[in-house]
């Protein structure tokens, strides 16, 4: 798997955003409501979807639970927020650290790539979770189920404290 480690500067976003879990998973229902949209985002820098959790404080990747609520966001990254779409609302992603894997391979086989990256890459790595948004980026070479589909999923980190 191909990972590697980017610093990103503060970024723009214009998208909508629903809360929920991944028991109560309503990211199609967002998509839908976002792309009917979408073409009226006038600023966005480039054809990349954003697919972005924004998970509490409280919110536990080592005692997983399913039913933990998160904000997902379905956005497009732009050049200002002079110009927000009706119901649309803006997000401010902070600069920070991030790991970022490709995944290869339809949209609901990502479950296999977050076990290795939460369970195998973070704890074998010298990094932590950071507390900030995770997203995924939906490029050119996006094509949700279609085994030959790629997207980048890139997970905020800092590195460990030294004992």
């Amino acid at each position: 798997m191909l990972i590697r480690i980017q610093s990103i500067p503060t970024k723009r976003l214009i998208g909508k955003h629903l809360s929920m879990s991944l028991i109560e998973n309503r990211t199609g229902e967002l998509w839908r409501s976002f792309m009917q949209k979408r073409k009226e985002i006038s600023t966005a820098i480039n054809n990349d979807l954003i697919s972005m959790q924004v998970y509490n404080a409280s919110y536990s990747f080592e005692n997983f639970n399913p039913g933990a609520i998160f904000e997902k966001w379905a956005a497009v990254e732009v050049t200002d927020f002079n110009q927000v779409p009706d119901g649309m609302e803006t997000f401010l992603l902070e600069e920070g650290l991030y790991a970022v894997f490709l995944h290869k391979g339809a949209a609901s086989t990502g479950a296999k790539t977050f076990q290795y990256i939460f369970g195998v890459w973070l704890p074998q790595s010298g990094y932590t979770l950071d507390n900030r948004p995770h997203f995924e980026v939906l490029g050119e070479k996006y094509k949700n189920e279609d085994p030959e589909s790629e997207e980048e999923i890139w997970i905020p980190i800092k590195a460990k404290k030294k004992d």
